[in-house]
């Protein structure tokens, strides 16, 4: 079943990736389809859980985890959108290209949409 919050976005399961964020319609490029807050959090405090495979690096010994769907988005060397922070404790995400209806949304977990470094600590699926 799919879970929805934006006119624009819905998770869903994927076959290889678990869940994903996908499109509910299409989004123009350029477009900012979510703005999430953050919340900061300890490494220390969530390394050996669950919840340290959908934190973002912060600083060296800071994460945060993204509301919203902001820590769901999957990643790819190959992104439709990217995000940037966006002041006190927040991540905006834009499409860098239009993204359609049912296409999974996703980032270069790297930060910048052309980093193609894999020092990600898991095999890439595209």
């Amino acid at each position: 079943m799919a879970h929805s919050q934006s006119e624009y976005l819905e998770v869903r399961y994927t076959k290889d990736k678990g869940r994903g964020v996908f499109a509910r319609q299409l989004i123009p490029a350029g477009t900012v389809f979510e703005r999430v807050p953050l919340i900061v959090v300890t490494w220390d405090k969530i390394d050996e859980s669950e919840l340290a495979h959908y934190a973002y690096a912060w600083t060296e010994k800071k994460a945060v985890i993204a509301l919203g769907y902001g820590s769901l988005y999957n990643h790819s060397f190959k992104p439709n959108a990217y995000y940037e922070d966006g002041g006190r404790q927040t991540k905006s995400f834009t499409a860098i290209r239009d993204i359609q209806p049912g296409e999974e949304v996703t980032i270069n977990y790297n930060g910048d949409p052309k980093d193609k470094t894999n020092d990600l600590g898991f095999d890439v699926v595209e």
